[in-house]
């Protein structure tokens, strides 16, 4: 198998996207958080996204980035990932100067919630939003600056060729071969009041955190992975997720409702 992993290592890493959750686990996180919006939220988010909602609005940022736009295919792209080195914290680094998730959130909140912004302007920052939460729960979306997130590490899952960042991105998902509204359902009841007022206080420089401390914990000792690596990630897997759509209701509930504190 080693030699059938080998040379593909370059060939692979260098075509192979770095996206977040895949559209299901993008549709989970912001179906999780429709339960936990407040009225106001609601509302808001209904008069710039329309009938289009959350859930439907998740992928779009990674959608959008097969446009032939420069805005897309350069401009917006470091904005889906932070870069945080192994025994640092986001907090201890430095945001490039093309931005990342964490620096893209804060500009498009303010876009999102300035009524005197044009509707096209505020419906692409709530959408981006509503991604980057995502994003920003995704383990290896909070890479070490050595192989892109993952996306260098070849792999097989289940004897499919992958990499380790498409392999958090959609394969673990899809394997459990559940829709985005039967996981929602699954993941929902289990949260607990204690959970929700507990994830709900996290701010983002934390979630990024989270990430980095889980990522460094999940590449595997083999680039051959089956039942062993699903049963160890499903548990993590799960948590993100959940903890991801709890804390997008935190952040849009915030944004739209003044007496709720800013998560910064």
């Amino acid at each position: 198998m080693n030699r059938l992993i080998a040379p593909l290592v370059i060939a692979l890493s260098l075509v192979l996207p770095a996206h977040a959750w895949g559209k299901t686990g993008h549709r989970v996180t912001a179906e999780i958080a429709q339960h936990y919006l407040s009225g106001s939220a609601d509302q808001a988010i209904h008069g710039i996204l329309g009938p289009e909602g959350i859930a439907e609005a998740a992928d779009w940022a990674d959608f959008m980035r097969s446009s032939p736009d420069p805005f897309w295919r350069s401009e917006a792209n470091p904005w889906h990932y932070v870069t945080i080195p192994q025994g640092m914290t986001y907090d201890e680094i430095t945001a490039p100067t093309e931005g990342n998730a964490i620096t893209a959130l804060e500009k498009f909140r303010a876009i999102a919630i300035d009524p005197a912004a044009p509707l096209e302007d505020r419906q692409l920052a709530l959408r981006f939003i509503v991604h980057l939460v995502g994003d920003l729960h995704q383990p290896l979306h909070a890479g070490n600056g050595t192989d892109r997130g993952g996306n260098q590490f070849i792999c097989t899952f289940f004897e499919e060729m992958s990499n380790l960042h498409e392999v958090w991105d959609e394969k673990l998902i899809q394997y459990e071969e559940l829709s985005y509204t039967e996981w929602t359902a699954w993941l929902v009841q289990k949260i607990t009041s204690d959970q929700l007022a507990e994830w709900a206080k996290a701010r983002p420089a934390e979630w990024a955190d989270e990430s980095a401390a889980i990522r460094d914990t999940i590449y595997p000792d083999t680039q051959i992975l089956s039942w062993d690596y699903v049963y160890q990630a499903r548990p993590i897997l799960k948590q993100r997720l959940s903890q991801g759509g709890v804390r997008l209701a935190a952040y849009l509930n915030a944004m739209f409702e003044p007496e709720i504190p800013v998560v910064e």
